[in-house]
């Protein structure tokens, strides 16, 4: 049985303390925002306790002695830090709000590079719904890690200062009010893991609502002609119904843990209110004691609030920063491996040298013991039926994949030696596959190489038969193409990518079956098109169409992942059985089509 090496979603366990470093790197950056927002956090709960015992003087010196400089000076001291609460409070949230931006804006800078960077088992093995939630959701998540500890901080020590005002001021009635404290660490941490498993099981969730949603909007055509609209849209309401599952579990755990908290505040207060109105009917307190004591209290109880509140905010993103460190991290998924050797230099020759691959995914062998040589300027042809491993063959030689076994040389070079990027550059493909980018005609034929002139790209648009048909469009090369060009047909995306590959000017080409999607007519276009790319180029072409392909300097037969014979058109039709099938099967099939088109 196959196994995708690159299932995320079975998550590496990484503990709050790692998470929190990784977290932290990103802030370090920083720093100088971060320690200012810290600093803040000690005004902040200065002027809190400080509030809380102002009340002891107004109660006592400006309503029961009737002072009248206690009646101007005490609201000035309030007033004064309202506003120092308040200008300090404004940097911290300030500061580290637009820190924790700054923090995602790299985090997914980061995630995108290291994405794109991967290879294309990666992308085969992974859903692009599930990579966008984690560039997009689980990254916007994180970045309120650090500010979440920051105000964790500011509230644990908002309630050091406030115990310290009420010791200060009656340490026997601290203790009735300090008795309920420990039971709040009991919902903190208990409903903090049950939140950090249902964050986690949420992220997954929503990629696969992502997934889902991504995959169907693209297949929309197929999903209409099967009239499956319904059907899709109960699939849609069952990964819907499953977010509104899990929220519900994460709105009952907040709020029995808020409830809770709240109902051990009320316990303490009851127990204040007993005590402390004794302790005044007894003389043994003033009134202002008492109150500015209460008042105090209620305050404290606020940020035991926050810390839970902050305590969760945690908890999300924590669960979310496992998804993106588990990326970012894993050693499991790497960059494309790439030599140092830059191909700078023409193309001399290609050899195959008893190369066997089999995909990450399953060991068995879809290329066996294969050898091969192209010369410069040959146009060599692969032929077989589907599964014979001719696609395989062409993504192995610009490295899209890991050989298993034997080598690929060009120039006498290995490719594992060469630089990724050059080798690449030096090669074109084109595919039945024609990918166009939301852009316009000109962005997407100079894709890659942003500072050729226009007339390059008229040029090669040309030389492509494309552009008679760009300039009747209503922008002409300005026009955009929509999504994988859905704005234009498939012989004229067919073109556009063959100009791509003209401005490239790469010295081998790969063409894969450039032609089979289309109709006759737009198939003697782009057939035009392509005589024109792989003039004075060396050229491995996937035939569809044998009858395309005749004329190539040679034609490798294949089966099975093997080579059966190589030779001219001529040779394999007098020696190799094989060929002969095919080349059968496609004059008959051919012949049909010819009468059929007459009968009509």
């Amino acid at each position: 049985m196959s196994k995708n090496k690159y299932n995320l979603n079975n998550l590496e366990t990484f503990d709050n303390k790692y998470l929190l470093k990784r977290c932290l790197s990103y802030f370090l950056p920083h720093k100088g925002k971060v320690l200012i927002g810290f600093l803040s956090i000690f005004a902040v709960s200065g002027a809190n306790a400080g509030t809380a015992y102002l009340v002891k003087p107004a109660m006592d010196e400006m309503f029961i002695n009737q002072d009248r400089t206690a009646l101007l000076l005490i609201p000035i001291g309030f007033f004064a830090l309202i506003v120092g609460k308040g200008i300090f409070r404004f940097l911290q949230s300030y500061l580290m709000n637009m820190t924790g931006y700054l923090v995602l804006e790299q985090l997914r800078n980061d995630m995108f590079k290291k994405i794109v960077h991967l290879p294309l088992s990666y992308f085969e093995e992974s859903q692009v719904g599930m990579l966008m939630s984690r560039i997009l959701g689980d990254v916007a998540e994180v970045r309120n890690s650090i500010p979440a500890v920051v105000m964790l901080i500011r509230e644990f020590i908002t309630c050091f200062g406030l115990l310290g005002v009420i010791l200060y001021m009656n340490w026997k009635l601290a203790i009735w009010a300090a008795i309920t404290l420990p039971l709040t660490i009991y919902p903190i941490i208990l409903f903090g893991k049950k939140l950090r498993k249902l964050g986690r099981k949420m992220q997954i969730q929503s990629a696969d609502i992502n997934s889902l949603t991504q995959e169907r909007l693209s297949g929309i055509r197929v999903i209409k002609a099967f009239n499956m609209e319904n059907e899709e849209t109960r699939n849609f309401y069952d990964e819907s119904h499953n977010i509104v599952r899990l929220s519900k579990k994460q709105i009952l755990y907040s709020e029995i843990s808020t409830r809770i908290m709240e109902l051990i505040g009320g316990l303490a207060a009851s127990l204040v209110l007993w005590y402390g109105g004794k302790q005044v009917l007894d003389g043994v307190g003033t009134p202002g004691t008492f109150f500015s004591f209460m008042a105090s209290l209620i305050m404290l109880y606020d940020p035991i609030k926050k810390i839970n509140n902050s305590n969760k905010t945690i908890q999300r993103s924590l669960a979310s920063a496992e998804r993106v460190f588990s990326l970012l991290d894993s050693p499991e998924v790497t960059r494309e491996e790439s030599g140092k050797v830059q191909f700078n230099e023409s193309f001399e020759g290609l050899e195959i040298k008893d190369l066997n691959f089999a995909y990450p995914s399953t060991s068995n062998l879809v290329i066996k013991n294969l050898s091969l040589d192209v010369k410069k300027n040959q146009q060599v042809a692969l032929v077989g039926h589907s599964g014979s491993g001719k696609t395989t063959l062409a993504n192995l030689i610009p490295k899209f994949y890991e050989i298993t076994d034997g080598d690929i040389l060009i120039n006498g070079t290995s490719i594992k030696e060469y630089d990724i990027g050059t080798l690449r550059r030096s090669i074109g493909i084109v595919s039945q596959d024609t990918f166009l980018f939301n852009k316009s005609i000109r962005d997407n034929i100079a894709y890659g190489n942003a500072d050729v002139d226009q007339s390059v790209v008229e040029t090669a648009a040309q030389a492509a038969y494309a552009h008679e048909f760009i300039v009747d469009l209503p922008n002409g090369y300005d026009t955009v193409v929509g999504e994988r060009g859905v704005k234009l047909s498939g012989g004229q995306k067919q073109r556009l990518t063959i100009a791509r590959a003209l401005v490239k000017n790469p010295p081998l080409l790969i063409l894969d079956e450039a032609t089979s999607a289309l109709d006759t007519k737009s198939e003697r276009i782009v057939q035009k098109a392509l005589e024109n790319l792989m003039s004075d180029r060396t050229s491995i072409v996937i035939a569809h169409r044998l009858s395309t392909v005749i004329n190539s300097d040679r034609i490798v037969v294949m089966q099975n992942g093997e080579i059966v014979d190589v030779g001219t058109h001529e040779e394999l039709l007098e020696r190799c059985d094989y060929y002969k099938v095919l080349y059968t099967e496609q004059f008959t099939k051919q012949s049909s089509v010819d009468a059929e088109t007459v009968t009509d």
